[in-house]
């Protein structure tokens, strides 16, 4: 079921998506002092990313759960 609140977080998702892997924090984890933190940081930001999106759907809605207990179903 797809309720506003649930689409209001996928766009927070992509937001956050788009902010990760955005050339300012890339370059951050790529420049250190010669060791490479680029690709731990990729996976972990992946990763998390992954994780929280398979949370966000898997999910179930509380509020439609509620609506549909007073509605008989």
């Amino acid at each position: 079921m797809n309720t506003p609140r649930r689409k209001e977080r996928l766009v927070a998702l992509i937001v956050l998506a788009a902010l990760l892997f955005s050339p300012p924090l890339v370059l951050i984890a790529s420049s250190a002092d010669g060791t490479s933190r680029l690709v731990p940081y990729v996976f972990l930001a992946w990763g998390t990313l992954i994780a929280l999106m398979a949370w966000l759907m898997e999910r179930r809605d509380e509020e439609g759960r509620g609506r549909g207990r007073s509605d008989g179903r």
